[in-house]
């Protein structure tokens, strides 16, 4: 059975109201949770980004059942890949081993912030892919020494490393991550509906692994004020990962959304309250081939109506699929 899982959009939210959310989320009986990792919203009409890592280690604490996920992490900038396989470790050990790494090649709007140049795509590749090599072999107990074409790994280990294994995913938007993927992960990440991104996957080695998808919605009893939010805070969202991860900050954002208009939005998020919509909107990865997929829900200041919505309407609707 397809499985469905909860955001905690940390560009939304603060990390209080984050742990509330997934807890409620735990509650409302959703199969899985992710979280987001950025050092900026991508608007500042979204208004917060705190250090998901303390957040996600909160959450392990503060629920029970509710698998966790970085969806995703860049191992290559900001962190260090050594540094990640860390934090991957204890969070898993923190949550009795229901949480899983996903990893990506990250976007400029958070990497920028530790300075440099922003590397090409292929070469934001390469480091994925030599960082999610690193961090397996420190996550498998090695005792890792390594100088790559990219990193640096001096006399490390993993002191305190969890007896389950931490399932690695790598997100994809075209064949190379596709390949990047299906040669280092045990899943597939991807935010749009796209079989031929699965079909890529699995020529590369994927084949029979889980695949994750990624829906934004935004539920209110009024439309107009959910179409509105949607255009206000998830706009960016139109304009696909070749810009989105090129562009270094909030009002970079704006200026490059200046144009997207509320219908626009409405067309790509499924908005107000019918339940039919939004199953028509995860029908379409379900269709495609992914095997669990988190819904976003627009407007830190909105999760609760969501969540009471999805565990008496949404939920149990999409089950039916």
């Amino acid at each position: 059975m397809v499985q469905f899982g909860y955001t905690m959009m940390t560009e939304q939210a603060g990390p209080r109201e984050l742990v509330g959310h997934v807890v409620g989320a735990e509650e409302a009986g959703f199969d899985f949770s992710v979280i987001s990792d950025h050092y900026f919203p991508w608007l500042a009409s979204q208004g917060h980004a705190p250090y998901a890592w303390s957040v996600l280690g909160a959450a392990a604490q503060a629920t029970s059942r509710i698998p966790l996920m970085t969806y995703v992490t860049c191992p290559t900038t900001r962190y260090h890949p050594a540094v990640v396989a860390q934090k991957a470790a204890t969070v898993q050990l923190l949550s009795q081993g229901r949480f899983r790494l996903g990893l990506g090649s990250g976007e400029n709007l958070n990497e920028h912030v530790v300075g440099g140049d922003w590397p090409a795509a292929h070469v934001r590749l390469e480091m994925l892919e030599e960082a999610a090599g690193i961090i397996r072999r420190l996550l498998d107990g090695e005792h890792v020494t390594h100088h790559g074409a990219h990193f640096d790994v001096v006399d490390a280990k993993l002191w305190d490393v969890p007896a389950e294994r931490v399932p690695i995913g790598v997100a994809v938007s075209g064949d190379t991550s596709c390949a990047v993927a299906g040669r280092t992960a045990d899943l597939v990440i991807a935010t749009e509906p796209k079989k031929e991104l699965l079909d890529a996957f699995d020529r590369h080695g994927g084949t029979g692994k889980p695949r994750v998808g990624q829906l934004p919605v935004c539920y209110d009893t009024d439309r107009d004020a959910a179409v509105k939010r949607a255009h206000d805070q998830f706009r960016w969202a139109v304009g696909g990962w070749r810009v989105n991860a090129e562009l270094p900050g909030p009002k970079s954002f704006e200026q490059a959304t200046e144009l997207v208009t509320e219908d626009d939005v409405a067309q790509a998020v499924p908005c107000g309250d019918d339940v039919g919509a939004f199953v028509d909107a995860v029908r379409a990865y379900v269709d495609a081939g992914f095997t669990e997929v988190a819904l976003v829900q627009v407007g830190g200041d909105q999760q609760e109506p969501f969540l009471d919505w999805a565990r008496s309407t949404l939920l149990p609707a999409l089950r039916e699929l």
